[in-house]
């Protein structure tokens, strides 16, 4: 990748985030990449921000199409009621902000101009969950459960630099609006090339007879390495990465938690509301009976601190999916039939 390519998309000022472990492969910006494409064969396709350019990675787009770039400045409401004004005009606005800002400080705008007319606007959102350090003001920990309780609106939760890439073309060609959480700067590759997003589908990644890990966003990689811990230590885990929140691909989850005997949720996310309660929604209307364990941030503001530091507190590494797993009263001996079971998540 040329230097100019990787200054254009790199986050400075206000800190990369730090979203997945370290050891893989990255790929800078893979929105903004991906989005700078699509670019020259999608004429209709404008990108806007909040004054957030630089650090929502859509800088790429900017630099090959300045003409098609609008920055509306701090005024996140004025962002999506533009972004409604140029969808009625038959363009595909691309608007970019930080989730928080998107969620609390725009939904009604986002339900009302957007979803009500069911126009075709695409809500990127950056520092999702806990990928910054800067405290409660600027950590999306709750937006997925606000943005599924808006009809019409698809959401999605993407793993990886290489699925940012397919996600961000399939939500170009898809009819409607949406919004994603963005993982940028420098995004791990965790999918090679090849790997096929379908928005409303879950994938099974990994087979498994006595766990079920139900991930989504950058837990899946976290539930992958996991697995194959776990695998060591004589626990078979299966990991089922589910990067649409909506549509919910329930058919496909209900399958995978009967074939398991206990369930594990993962998410970047509060355990209420997101993918969690989905899970659990889906195994009582399909009259599944199992053992669910959360794995995700408690119903709580998070403090200020290094991202690492605070992944690490709130049980959202690698590790913590290990011992959640493999701890003692997990026993699979013990393993019994009720909904609901928390560990290592919720911790002060």
């Amino acid at each position: 990748m040329s230097g100019a390519a990787m200054e254009a998309g790199r986050t400075l000022a206000m800190g990369q985030d730090e979203a997945v472990g370290g050891g893989r492969r990255s790929v800078e910006a893979p929105f903004g990449r991906a989005l700078a494409r699509l670019g020259h064969s999608h004429p209709n396709i404008v990108g806007l921000t909040a004054d957030l350019g630089k650090y929502t990675d859509i800088l790429p787009f900017r630099d090959a199409f300045p003409d098609r770039f609008f920055n509306v400045g701090m005024a996140e409401q004025n962002l999506v009621a533009v972004a409604a004004g140029l969808a009625r005009t038959g363009k595909v606005p691309f608007a970019t902000t930080y989730g928080v800002f998107a969620t609390r400080r725009a939904y009604d705008f986002v339900a009302i101009a957007l979803a009500h007319s069911n126009l075709n606007v695409k809500i990127v959102a950056g520092l999702p969950g806990l990928t910054t350090g800067y405290g409660g003001t600027h950590q999306a920990i709750e937006d997925l459960a606000l943005m599924r309780m808006i009809p019409g609106l698809t959401i999605i939760d993407p793993c990886d630099a290489t699925e940012i890439e397919a996600a961000t073309e399939a939500i170009a060609a898809h009819q409607g609006p949406v919004y994603m959480r963005l993982l940028r700067g420098s995004v791990p590759v965790v999918f090679e090339p090849g790997y096929r997003f379908e928005i409303g589908k879950a994938r099974r990644l990994r087979e498994g007879s006595d766990v079920g890990i139900i991930s989504t966003g950058f837990m899946t990689e976290r539930a992958l390495d996991a697995a194959e811990a776990l695998q060591k230590r004589g626990i078979s885990a299966g990991v089922l990465h589910v990067p649409t929140i909506k549509p919910f691909d329930a058919e496909v989850v209900a399958e995978f938690a009967a074939s398991v005997s206990r369930v594990v949720t993962a998410e970047n996310h509060v355990v209420v509301g997101g993918l969690a309660s989905l899970v659990i929604e889906t195994l009582f209307d399909a009259g599944l009976l199992k053992t669910v364990t959360r794995i995700g941030l408690p119903d709580r503001y998070i403090e200020c601190g290094a991202v690492p530091t605070l992944q690490a507190k709130y049980g959202l590494t690698t590790e913590a999916v290990i011992a959640t797993i493999a701890a003692p009263d997990h026993d699979p001996e013990k393993w019994k039939p009720v909904f609901g079971k928390d560990h290592g998540q919720t911790k002060s």
